[in-house]
């Protein structure tokens, strides 16, 4: 008997995407969905259900802007898993290169504007496995989601309670922070908080020196990859 897997992680992989129109239509069915396959918690439930509803009540061209101000202009808050570990060291090269062959596995294909590590894309990978493979590969990350839940959480960014959700199914707890408007950017402090936070995700370790690179973050050119993954069926 084939094990059962989880629309979960790819439901909640399409809330991290890009906000389009449609997106934004169908985003209550994602949380719906989440509710319905009983895989997070009902605490979780009721946020992603809060947070799919405070979008819709928000203009699309404000969400859009606050997704890129967050994701695409703060490197600390990159939605590219491996840009955690190693920045933009030659090391990421074959962490890409292993990550795809381990989607290749699972016969997923990326599109040619979708980098392995960007996070929509991994959920959906993991929606592929098992239950239990697929949470243990979660835990994997469970140190980078929830350092991305809490900054988010610190900005007060409606997304932490994506990343909220995740940081429970990867077998963490979120931290309680104070919720505070986003500040305007210090880019000397988020150098600062970057190196000293090194992380590591399959295996790989952090640079020991140097932390992330000066390239974007965020979406796998912006709303390329959401696009990519918004569009494939659920």
């Amino acid at each position: 008997m084939q094990a059962r897997t989880y629309k979960t992680f790819k439901a909640l992989g399409i809330l991290l995407c890009y906000p389009e129109r449609e997106w934004l239509e169908g985003a209550s069915d994602l949380a719906a969905l989440i509710a319905q396959e009983g895989l997070a918690g009902k605490n979780d439930i009721e946020a992603l259900n809060a947070f799919t509803t405070q979008l819709q009540a928000q203009d699309i061209f404000e969400i859009q802007e606050a997704y890129v101000d967050a994701f695409d202009r703060v490197r600390s808050l990159s939605l590219h898993l491996f840009e955690h570990v190693h920045g933009e060291s030659r090391d990421r090269g074959q962490a890409m290169v292993d990550l795809a062959e381990r989607y290749a596995e699972q016969g997923m294909t990326l599109a040619a504007s979708e980098l392995p590590d960007y996070l929509p894309v991994f959920l959906e990978y993991l929606s592929l496995l098992p239950r239990e493979e697929a949470l243990e590969e979660l835990a994997e990350t469970g140190h980078i989601l929830a350092a991305l839940s809490k900054r988010l959480a610190e900005r007060g960014s409606a997304y932490s309670a994506v990343f909220d959700c995740l940081t429970r199914l990867s077998g963490r707890k979120p931290e309680k922070v104070e919720r505070r408007p986003a500040p305007a950017p210090d880019f000397a402090q988020m150098d600062k908080e970057w190196e000293e936070k090194p992380v590591d995700f399959l295996g790989a370790e952090a640079p020991q020196a140097g932390g992330c690179g000066s390239g974007g973050c965020g979406g796998c050119g912006g709303g390329n990859s959401a696009k990519a993954t918004d569009g494939a069926p659920l």
